[in-house]
């Protein structure tokens, strides 16, 4: 790919690289707040609708069950009609979803517009997707985990601000029943005008959009499942279920867990819950920053050691805030697990782009079904009427550290067969192939 930058200045918004960079982490950013953003109102609405456990575990597992499949199919989207107009798209109808859940007044409903508001969700596969298309290889795990970082940072900053909309729009005259359903409206017109700054600024490529340069003219429309038989992408997709799926899992049951644990109030719980998820303002950054430094340096093989090296003291990381007895251990804990869990993710996706570049959007589609997979299936734990939250951490640390032995193990380079090989129609030699990673 042609005009790809082998920089990333953060502070300039000069070209549309780096337009795109930063509409892009701004378009999860958004999405991630409407789809986490009744996260920190669970207090309130538990009492509302009078949920039980069980309820509110089957609402935990629908926010992020969807978004499997819609990653899947959004990464393929990607492909064919390019990251612009899917982008548009998907927050012109998921922001649909999230203005309406206000008016389910039941448990059955509420669990319906929770569902659809997880589709949202699939904004990640976009945003690592159309950053891999504007950065150069050396380059890419480092934009990939900051883009990521920075709009996973939604998830901390809707579980801070969420509770002081709720309580501002309580100071206005209204009740609680009705607040939470009002404060939904925001992250809505949010979604809205972020698909404007979409259509404005951003290409789909350096060079343009697909139908202005004829990107998919002599490419297959045929999705290329082939990439299922590679190993390498199922142990990323573990690795990621085990990471990102506790985030968006702790994300959901943090604001609860603080409230019932430790009897703090909604407001605080919230606050503490955002302080996990706010960390991505450098934590995802940082592991995507030493994957390239370390495959610089060591190549897939230390990309890999490092993934395995980070998931093995979350995991440990969260075995111990499981059982920490005061506010004050847990808190700390939360925070030293959250550093590791959020690399994990950075490493992870330092990793994807070089998987196979021809199928570059299927391959984040599939890992990051993946990250939702573990989510759903942590959410079957803190579900159950048998298991405690703390035995739930507990359970999941033991499963993250066994997932960093599978990595260990994984062999990521893997050697072109052919001396040259076409890539989105340009002809690389042998260099260029393990530089572009293409399997």
């Amino acid at each position: 790919m042609k005009n790809q930058l082998t920089k990333l200045n953060i502070f300039s918004i000069k070209g549309v690289q780096m337009r795109t960079f930063h509409i892009t982490w701004l378009m999860f950013f958004v999405c991630f707040f409407g789809w986490f953003g009744l996260a920190p109102l669970m207090p309130t609405i538990r009492g509302e609708l009078h949920l039980t456990k069980g309820q509110v575990g089957n609402i935990i597992i629908a926010s992020v069950t969807a978004t499997i499949i819609a990653r899947l199919i959004i990464g393929k989207l990607c492909d064919t009609w390019g990251p612009r107009k899917t982008a548009i798209r998907l927050l012109i109808v998921g922001s649909l979803p999230v203005f309406f859940v206000g008016l389910a007044h039941d448990y059955t409903s509420f669990l319906l517009f929770r569902l659809a508001i997880g589709v949202i969700g699939a904004s990640f596969v976009i945003t690592q997707f159309h950053t891999s298309m504007m950065f150069a290889p050396n380059i890419k795990g480092t934009a990939n985990a900051v883009t990521g970082g920075w709009g996973n940072l939604g998830g901390g900053v809707t579980n801070m601000v969420m509770p002081l909309i709720f309580a501002a729009i309580v100071g206005f005259g209204f009740t609680k029943p009705e607040a939470w359903r009002y404060a939904m409206i925001v992250p809505g017109l949010m979604m809205l005008i972020v698909a404007y700054l979409y259509y404005k600024y951003t290409k789909d490529t350096p060079e343009g959009n697909y139908d202005e340069i004829g990107y998919t003219k002599g490419k297959s429309a045929k999705t290329d499942w082939t990439v299922l038989a590679d190993w390498r992408v199922w142990a990323l997709t573990m690795a990621y279920a085990v990471c990102f799926g506790m985030e968006i899992t702790f994300d959901n049951v943090a604001p609860l867990h603080f409230v019932d644990s430790f009897h703090l109030s909604q407001s605080t719980a919230g606050f503490l819950a955002g302080i996990f998820g706010f960390m991505n303002i450098f934590a995802r950054a940082l592991g995507g920053i030493v994957s390239d430094k370390v495959g610089g340096k060591f190549g897939m093989r230390g990309k890999g050691l490092l993934l395995a090296g980070v998931l093995l003291l979350e995991g440990t990381g969260l075995i111990f805030f499981a059982h920490s007895g005061t506010l004050f251990t847990a808190i700390l804990l939360m925070l030293t697990f959250a550093l590791f869990l959020k690399m994990s993710n950075g490493a992870t996706y330092g990793i994807v782009p070089f998987v196979n570049a021809k199928n570059v959007g299927l391959v984040s589609g599939v890992v990051g079904a993946g990250g939702n997979l573990g989510g759903m299936m942590f959410g079957f734990l803190f579900k159950s009427s048998t298991i405690t939250y703390v035995q739930a951490f507990t359970y999941i640390g033991y499963g993250v550290i066994a997932v960093a032995f599978v990595v260990l193990v994984t062999r990521f380079q893997k050697q072109p067969v052919y001396s040259e090989v076409i890539v989105g129609g340009e002809v690389l030699t042998r260099g260029e192939v393990l530089a572009e990673g293409v399997a």
